[in-house]
């Protein structure tokens, strides 16, 4: 049971020594915290309800996590094949696309959650 709980506790470390890797060294993570930074005071001015908030902060995680994964995944890419190669282009790409994706999708839903916040004033 000891080692259970070690290697449960050892994980946890981990976890957050990768996140502190990505929020220091990554400028797409730390762009997307800047960019979002404005939305948590607008929440707070507006009083978005708890659903908004939920709805709002599912978003940021959504970000951050296909931002750590592309980011992942490109690492990867250059460890395995540093030269300029067209499949490690189109993996590349299709990684950033998918953060895109997931950027383009909560930029929609920040619309649809201020938008009659905005128009009331």
């Amino acid at each position: 049971m000891k080692k259970f709980v070690g290697g449960r506790i050892k994980s946890v470390k981990y976890v957050f020594i990768g996140m502190w890797k990505l929020i220091s060294t990554e400028h797409a993570i730390i762009s997307q915290i800047i960019l979002f930074t404005p939305l948590i005071f607008l929440g707070f001015y507006f009083g978005i309800s708890r659903i908004e908030w939920a709805i709002q902060l599912f978003c940021l995680a959504l970000i951050l996590t296909a931002e750590s994964l592309n980011t992942a995944i490109e690492k990867l890419c250059d460890f395995v094949h540093p030269d300029f190669h067209q499949k490690i282009g189109f993996i590349k790409d299709v990684s950033a696309g998918a953060s895109g994706f997931a950027v383009l999708i909560s930029l929609v839903i920040g619309v649809l959650i201020y938008y009659p916040y905005i128009c009331a004033l």
